[in-house]
């Protein structure tokens, strides 16, 4: 059941990552962005106060950050605590900058007893299916 689950939800992110990266980038751009999901576990008991730092964090670098292209976070709808995050960067030199602004550092200080673990996967993208208009 689990599998399936993340299965599925690998899949939804993976349609995010399609749509954001094709919807206004050129391929040849899409090509040296840098795209990572994170798989990350909370403690149950502080979710509500967690999902408030990763708001705070990924809106604020997405307005401050040109590099920041994207993000997104989905809960399991089965376990809310095990959340995956979409991040889409312009390039590795913006992902590294994002990680040394004061607002990253605060987030990671904020949830640092919160995260029971954490698994970063850099992707890649291998199609592309998107509509243009609703």
């Amino acid at each position: 059941m689990r599998l399936k689950q993340n299965t599925l939800l690998t899949f939804a992110i993976s349609l995010f990552i399609l749509m954001v990266l094709f919807h206004k980038d050129s391929k040849a751009q899409a090509k040296n962005q840098m795209v990572r999901l994170a798989k990350i576990e909370v403690e149950p008991s502080q979710l509500e106060q967690y999902n408030r730092a990763l708001k705070e964090q990924m809106t604020t670098a997405v307005r401050v950050e040109p590099g920041v292209l994207a993000y997104y976070a989905v809960a399991d709808k089965n376990n809310p605590a095990h959340i995956t995050i979409l991040e889409i960067y312009a390039d590795t030199a913006a992902y590294k900058s994002h990680i040394e602004t004061i607002h990253f550092k605060k987030y990671k200080d904020t949830v640092k007893n919160m995260v029971k673990s954490l698994e970063l996967v850099d992707v890649s993208l291998i199609g592309k299916a998107v509509k243009t208009s609703l």
